[in-house]
């Protein structure tokens, strides 16, 4: 199949596809058509096969699509066929609560690490990671073959933490520091504002209280 652009809504699409996918296969249903799937994630029928159509397709003309196939295929094009190691820099709060979700490491995404600035709390272990200094970050990631960064720190240090994390081979920041970061193109970032997120939440329940 010929390489052709996705667009940035149909990939944020994908992840629901593949949970509402996983959901129909645990309860043991083997097929289902573009309507059914319509009628339960609520997105169009349309639409639903305009986003396969990206893909190939993957259904068949009065068969539908063959559940657990569809999530395979899907899982493969999220990257979810293999395994990711991630460090975590940030020890605090949101740090620990990533750590300890479980369901992370059931899609493949393993932390390795964890890396905080305060003495106070290196040598802490978190489900049996210890927290380390900074200063080990390098090392650890180059020794370990770590490709994804998750950034739970202050704004005001992000930057330079992202900067760093680039010149040791990182390729990919999850952000949850509420900052843009400054890092070159080929570098992946998915930026997580949880306040914009409670602000989107707030105009919503505004507009539906007017």
């Amino acid at each position: 199949m010929e390489e052709k652009e996705i667009s940035q809504a149909v990939i944020s699409r994908l992840p629901r596809y593949f949970r509402y996918l996983g959901d129909l296969k645990d309860e043991g249903i083997e097929r289902i058509s573009s309507q059914e799937l319509s009628d339960i994630m609520k997105v169009t029928a349309s639409q639903i096969r305009q986003d396969f159509n990206n893909f190939g397709g993957f259904g068949q003309q009065g068969y539908g699509y063959n559940v657990v196939y569809l999530y395979e295929e899907i899982g493969k094009i999220l990257g979810l066929d293999k395994e990711h190691n991630l460090i975590i820099i940030g020890a605090g709060h949101l740090g620990q609560a990533l750590v300890n979700y479980m369901n992370f490491e059931r899609r493949g995404f393993i932390f390795r690490g964890i890396f905080d600035s305060n003495p106070a709390i290196c040598g802490m272990k978190i489900r049996e990671i210890e927290v380390q200094p900074m200063e080990k970050m390098e090392t650890f990631v180059k020794e370990n073959n770590i490709d994804i960064a998750v950034l739970t720190i202050p704004k005001s240090g992000a930057v330079a933490v992202a900067e760093q994390l680039v010149s040791y081979g990182i390729k990919a920041i999850w952000n949850f520091a509420h900052v843009d970061l400054n890092v070159p193109k080929e570098i992946q970032v998915e930026n997580v504002h949880l306040s914009d997120s409670l602000m989107k939440l707030s105009y919503n329940l505004a507009s539906h209280d007017n």
